[in-house]
């Protein structure tokens, strides 16, 4: 089969590989699209730790059953030969003490597709069947692609409480700074502001109806004390993750606020620990989706809850290399790109 491999920083070259070996329990996808997320272009650049070359990076992604293995229908029941379908690409023991207590996003042997074990940016991926979640007949298989990145953005509403009196400052407008904007909506939180570097993203921002500032023309914490009597806001989510962004993230909220950190771009980053407590202020950290959160996101997706369209770019997948790049350095009125 043909794959993406990345062979080393800002390495990434097309590729014949043997075809991905199927265990009894798994099922063989033929992928139809793949998503470029934040943490595979950090990967790309070697900043990553989970992502070691040689690898087939991808995690996000829809597809078609090619086969079952031979123990597959005792997993899922529901799957079949031909089945349009999505999974959710982190994988979880389901015995452990966090996986019992419905926390298998922490699950201490958890694997992920496209880190620890071969991904999506191939023309095949073994997938456990436990794993596969078939689509309902409305729903394309580009949408089904955006099914991971909606479930770590419902994650983070779960961890942080959003109530529609909230004031909410988003921090980074890539892909889950954007969903975060929309899922905030759904919520009906209607005071919030975002602020992104970029001046596209910031009109994406701007097109759903939020007030989106760019950090370098504007005061983003003069900004916050002003739409808030001086308080600071009630819950900030840093969507990039890196030193400036935590610290601001910090800065910008109220004391007893809370502050979601999803961004992972920095592996450590310097945080005045005296605020915190002081100020009872509460640093959450959002890692990945549970089941549920998976099945919620197909659910959003499924009733059209989300907009993303404008910006959704689908490219083949050779073009993967030159997509990576622009990314990079700057990606236009791009939100998502899927690769196909």
């Amino acid at each position: 089969m043909k794959a993406l491999v990345y062979e080393g920083p800002r390495q990434l070259h097309m590729r014949e590989l043997p075809m991905p070996e199927l265990v009894p329990e798994a099922v063989l996808l033929r992928v139809a699209f793949s998503g470029i997320c934040g943490s595979e272009l950090s990967g790309y650049l070697g900043h990553n730790s989970l992502r070691k070359p040689p690898l087939v990076m991808g995690h996000e992604f829809s597809g078609e059953i090619a086969r079952l293995g031979d123990a597959a229908l005792e997993h899922n029941p529901s799957l079949r030969t031909g089945q349009r379908v999505t999974a959710n690409p982190l994988i979880y023991c389901g015995r452990c003490r966090a996986c019992l207590g419905g926390r298998q996003n922490l699950c201490a042997q958890r694997q992920l597709l496209g880190a620890h074990r071969p991904g999506s940016y191939a023309e095949f991926v073994a997938v456990p069947a436990r794993m596969v979640y078939p689509l309902p007949d409305n729903l394309s298989l580009e949408h089904a692609a955006l099914t991971e990145p909606l479930a770590c953005t419902l994650r983070a509403a779960q961890l942080g409480r959003y109530n529609p009196a909230d004031h909410v400052l988003v921090v980074g407008l890539g892909p889950i700074g954007l969903l975060s904007l929309q899922v905030l909506q759904a919520y009906g939180v209607r005071h919030i502001l975002a602020s992104d570097l970029d001046p596209d993203r910031r009109a994406m921002a701007q097109s759903l109806g939020v007030e989106a500032l760019d950090p370098h023309a504007t005061d983003v914490l003069r900004a916050v004390r002003e739409q808030t009597d001086g308080l600071g806001a009630d819950v900030v989510i840093d969507a990039v993750g890196v030193a400036s962004t935590r610290r601001q993230s910090v800065d910008a909220v109220a004391s007893g606020g809370r502050v979601v950190l999803i961004g992972l771009h920095e592996e450590e980053s310097a945080i005045p620990v005296n605020v915190l407590i002081r100020r009872e202020i509460q640093l959450l950290g959002s890692f990945s989706y549970t089941p549920n959160n998976v099945a919620e996101a197909l659910a959003w997706l499924t009733a059209g809850r989300i907009t993303i369209d404008p910006w959704l770019v689908k490219a083949p997948l050779h073009e993967g290399p030159a997509w990576f790049e622009r990314l990079i350095s700057g990606p236009g009125a791009v939100a998502k790109v899927l690769l196909s």
